[in-house]
């Protein structure tokens, strides 16, 4: 099932069934996104997309996929890369993103996103997926000067408002079958930048909460990134870093695709002035 959370015409916000490929009309849903759902059996107008849920904690593996780790001229991590991203940083589908003044090298990342359904804590990798509700498309944004150069550090670069694009729906994990085999493409004004899939990934799914749940609750709608492939902004010869105006799309076979619009820190700019 493909659920989105939504505001219809009256500005209500909601949980509903996907009834078309542009989500623009939803059966709406009563009930818990980690309890019983129930179809209303109502249509909806969607008049905005919400991102799918507002995570308790956003739990991120950086250098996860072979190659990327390979353009970011880093070795191969022996055990996942783990940094946490604001939750103020999330942000829903189509929603605009400032690109802040202070920041003149922000970069995309398209990743898979995994939401957690139920408690889970000391799992083992065997039975990990059991506690996936389902997955969305994320693009972990970052400003690479403030986390290489500045702060020297990750959580800041990446926890700026709006650094976390979540969507477009939430596709529930019976739909998308095994998470280690999706086609995931990145693309900026239409122009492909990543071509991957999560076959490459060092650390699976099942693997990552495993390990995660080591020691530390993961709540029901904590989300992990799992991480990037190759074809970032910071990699490219020369870097390509967003500028106002361009639309990023990330696209993961089986669970959708996510666009965002980055706009000018017109404010900002003013006020630095």
């Amino acid at each position: 099932m493909k659920i989105i959370r939504f505001e219809d015409a009256e500005g209500r916000v909601g949980l509903g069934r996907a009834k078309d490929e542009g989500m623009q009309e939803a059966e709406r849903l009563e009930g818990d996104l980690f309890g019983p759902l129930r179809p209303t059996g109502e249509t909806v107008a969607v008049r905005r997309l919400l991102a799918p849920l507002d995570p308790p904690n956003l739990l991120c593996i950086g250098l996860n996929y072979r190659q990327h780790a390979e353009e970011s001229h880093m070795d191969i991590p022996k055990r996942p890369v783990l940094f946490l991203k604001a939750t103020t940083a999330v942000t829903g589908p189509d929603a605009p993103v400032v690109l802040p003044a202070l920041s003149y090298q922000v970069d995309w990342e398209g990743e898979l996103a995994v939401v957690i359904g139920k408690v889970a804590r000391d799992v083992a990798e065997a039975d990990a997926l059991d506690h996936v509700l389902g997955y969305a498309c994320a693009n972990d944004v970052s400003a690479r000067d403030w986390q290489l150069q500045l702060d020297k550090q990750w959580a800041r670069g990446k926890s700026f408002d709006g650094f976390c694009p979540l969507g477009p729906a939430l596709v529930t994990a019976d739909e998308v079958g095994d998470p280690g085999a999706l086609p995931i493409r990145t693309r900026v004004n239409g122009i492909t930048m990543q071509d991957s899939s999560t076959s490459d990934l060092i650390f699976s799914v099942p693997r990552l909460i495993a390990y995660l749940s080591q020691g530390m609750t993961l709540l029901p709608g904590t989300v992990i990134l799992t991480g990037t492939p190759s074809g970032v902004g910071m990699g490219r010869n020369p870097p390509r870093f967003l500028r106002p105006g361009d639309v990023c799309e990330v696209e993961i076979e089986g669970v959708g695709t996510l666009r965002t619009p980055f706009v000018a820190d017109d404010a900002g700019r003013a006020a630095a002035a």
